[in-house]
């Protein structure tokens, strides 16, 4: 396949495009203004003029004592708006909520989540909503964790049901066609996914996620071809054979280079080049088209260009199927709708 000229020269127009507001969020503006969301809105309809620098405050008070919840929050926030919207549905509990999915098994977070709320409910009762919270949170979070600063439109409002069906997140063995369509679907396109996924330079997954490719791969009863053997052998000693009912399912980091230190940096993509990626998903990039493998290729060899096109693409993300005006509501708690009676205040 040919490669599309619009994206020949992407990269650098993107460097250059948002090059003014890599160390300074102000200077952010410069992105175009997500359909019905505003800069600062708290700030500008004086609401709680000091709602971001709350939420600021205690993002870095937990991060001090725990820098999981950089990756934490990033896969809630995808969990969110990847399925009906960034509307903190995700948030909602409930028997058959969008937390009791197989998908959404392990979520982290939470906590933070539930403190920031209590915060500004003191100080700006009824307010800011739970869905602006966990956006703005998260770029705080991944700030913190070397990525770039990127810009938040707020005014997004809370949804009001949370159902395990609504769930279609896909699994981490799709192919580079199937994650491309699964962007796609949402309004995003090639480069989006290309830096999306290399959040995964961060975090951690369960072996269960990645057996398939260390000992059955497509059925074939042999690991996966394009495992470097280095990583496969590392990876068969933390991830044994799932043979047994109740077995254990150990956490292993999804970049084994950084590992505990949950930094941000640019080795995810020269992992996939070299074929060390642990989830399939992300190896699968190496199986794209030109178009994705350009991005690769200038990511793997810039860190800068990574780190500023992941400030356009979580802002993309963050405004997919958002509810704004009198859609929704601003919840008190983050865990439950305001007419749930059965719920704590």
């Amino acid at each position: 396949m040919g490669s599309d000229p619009r994206f020949v020269m992407i990269l650098p127009l993107v460097a250059l495009a948002l090059s003014l507001f890599v160390a300074n969020a102000d200077a952010a503006v410069s992105l175009p203004q997500p359909v019905k969301l505003e800069w600062h809105y708290y700030k500008v309809h004086n609401r709680c003029d000091d709602a971001e620098a709350y939420i600021r405050h205690q993002v870095e008070l937990f991060y001090k004592h725990d820098k999981t919840i950089a990756p934490k929050l990033l896969r809630l926030l995808y969990s969110d708006c990847f399925v009906t919207g960034c509307d903190a549905s995700i948030l909602l509990d409930g028997p058959n909520s969008e937390k009791t999915a197989p998908q959404n098994w392990g979520l982290g977070a939470l906590v933070l989540i539930d403190k920031i709320k209590v915060v500004l409910e003191q100080r700006c009762p009824g307010a800011v909503s739970c869905s602006d919270i966990l956006n703005l949170a998260t770029r705080d979070a991944v700030h913190m964790a070397g990525a770039p600063s990127y810009p938040v439109f707020t005014g997004r409002r809370d949804g009001m049901t949370s159902t395990k069906e609504s769930v279609d997140l896909p699994s981490p063995s799709i192919s580079w066609k199937e994650s491309l369509a699964c962007f796609q679907s949402k309004g995003l396109d090639v480069q989006d996914m290309v830096t999306l996924l290399g959040a995964h330079t961060m975090g951690q997954t369960r072996c269960r996620y990645i057996v398939d490719r260390l000992y059955n791969y497509k059925n074939t009863g042999k690991p996966d071809p394009s495992m470097n053997t280095t990583l496969l052998n590392q990876l068969r000693k933390e991830c044994p054979p799932r043979t047994r009912k109740g077995q254990s399912d150990p956490l292993v980091y999804l970049n084994p280079e950084t590992g505990s230190s949950y930094r941000f940096s640019e080795s995810y993509y020269s992992r996939v080049k070299t074929h060390e990626a642990v989830l399939g998903v992300d190896q699968q990039l190496s199986n794209g088209d030109n178009n994705t493998l350009q991005i690769v290729d200038e990511f793997a060899a810039g860190f800068e260009d990574f780190r500023k096109a992941l400030a356009l693409s979580m802002s993309r993300m963050g405004s997919i199927n958002v509810l704004t005006g009198k859609q929704g509501e601003i919840r008190r708690n983050c865990r439950c709708t305001n007419a749930d009676t059965n719920c704590k205040r």
